[in-house]
């Protein structure tokens, strides 16, 4: 990874949908070479895709919680069951294994505090490994790379 590679990146992070034309112009490549460059980066793994940004207030996702989820083990078997449960439950836009006192960092995406509150008792609430559930609910973001 060099100079040039570093740049194709910020530009593909920021405009994903981006013309390889337009990126190479960006870049100063050809390109073609500008082609190979992001192709070699896609089959390294370094980029793992491209996505749509959607606006979750308009699809019914209005309200960001993040909810800090302590479990009563430290089994594995509870890990795994929890985060198979979290990947199921379409309101859980990320779970993040985590250090500290609790063991897991969710974003929850609602279209209102009923539904969080139905969320709460009917996903969380059902979890046998669930020690500790703490809520935080977002006043808006100043800030957000993902998109």
């Amino acid at each position: 990874m060099d100079a040039i590679d570093s740049k194709i990146l910020r530009v593909l992070e920021a405009e994903g949908r981006i013309s390889n034309l337009q990126l190479a112009e960006r870049v100063g490549l050809s390109p073609s070479a500008c082609l190979r460059r992001v192709q070699a980066l896609e089959a390294g793994g370094v980029i793992k895709g491209y996505r749509a940004v959607l606006d979750r207030a308009q699809l019914g996702g209005g309200v960001t919680i993040f909810v800090m989820v302590g479990l009563g083990g430290q089994l594995k078997a509870d890990s795994l069951s929890f985060e198979a449960a979290m990947a199921a439950a379409s309101e859980v836009r990320e779970c993040h294994n985590v250090t500290g006192a609790v063991e897991y960092l969710l974003r929850v995406e609602v279209a209102d505090l009923e539904a969080y509150k139905r969320f709460h008792s009917d996903t969380l609430g059902t979890l046998p490994q669930v020690r500790s559930i703490t809520s935080h609910v977002s006043l808006g973001t100043s800030k957000d790379l993902r998109g």
